[in-house]
């Protein structure tokens, strides 16, 4: 199996030596990385996959449509572009419009390093199946979900809304638990309420949400009052309180 592999940072360059590993023919391109052991280097896009039967796109999400763009004159009828770019369903969309290969939309479902090839991956769109037995018998965990490209990204990007939501609440609460002098406590407070939640944590989450907008929306403009007393930006505490503030005057459902 030919496989060109565009983007050869931490996640491309972990998925190509698993690639390499597993017997795949791997040819790839990256300005700005050198070369990565049993990796064919092409000096651009179109060289990288123009004896292809698989592209892997693995850069930066504003670089996707630019990635197919510039490797459109060596793509070959029937070459499959999977893109593995965090980018929006739009963005996947915009691909598909954009040449007549197949492409596949490809989610990566956990952080690369550490897992490489074995990341989960959710895909969608022209191509799904075919990529999911494929990279299935190079090693790769692929579940395929019907729909479109953008679908499988649709899930990842919703999911994302909660858990770097949840980082960046928890990074601005210690900050100012830190400017405070208790961030031990919160510590381990944030961590026993995290391991206290069990299925019935959303409903209460959301009823409670809300039920208690008003007050909450008024305990969240506190809380952002203090964070700025101690010196802490309150970007998420202030969105928070936007959200309660809307839920409050019934402009958000």
């Amino acid at each position: 199996m030919r496989i060109a592999l565009l983007g050869l940072g931490e996640a491309g360059a972990a998925i190509a030596r698993d690639l390499v590993a597993a017997g795949a023919d791997v040819r790839g391109h990256d300005p700005a990385v050198p070369g990565v052991d049993g990796v064919e280097h092409r000096v651009d896009e179109a060289d990288a996959v123009r004896d292809a039967e698989l592209v892997l796109s693995a850069n930066s999400s504003h670089d996707a449509v630019a990635a197919l763009t510039n490797a459109r004159p060596g793509l070959r009828p029937g070459t499959l572009w999977a893109d593995l770019n965090t980018a929006s369903p739009g963005t996947k969309q915009a691909l598909v419009a954009a040449t007549d290969v197949p492409v596949v939309d490809v989610a990566l479902m956990s952080p690369v390093p550490g897992k490489g090839l074995r990341t989960p991956m959710l895909v969608s769109g022209d191509g799904a199946e075919r990529y999911a037995e494929v990279m299935g018998a190079l090693g790769a965990a692929v579940t395929v979900l019907p729909g479109p490209a953008g679908a499988a990204i649709s899930r990842k990007l919703l999911r994302s809304v909660f858990y770097k939501g949840l980082a960046a609440a928890v990074v601005e609460a210690l900050a100012g638990a830190e400017a405070a002098g208790c961030a031990d406590w919160l510590a381990a407070d944030v961590s026993a309420e995290l391991a206290g939640f069990d299925e019935h944590a959303i409903d209460r989450l959301v009823d409670g949400t809300h039920r208690h907008a008003r007050r909450r929306a008024d305990e969240m403009a506190a809380a952002a009052e203090q964070l700025r007393e101690l010196g802490v930006e309150p970007r998420t505490a202030t969105a928070a309180h936007d959200l309660l503030a809307a839920l409050r005057d019934g402009d958000e459902k």
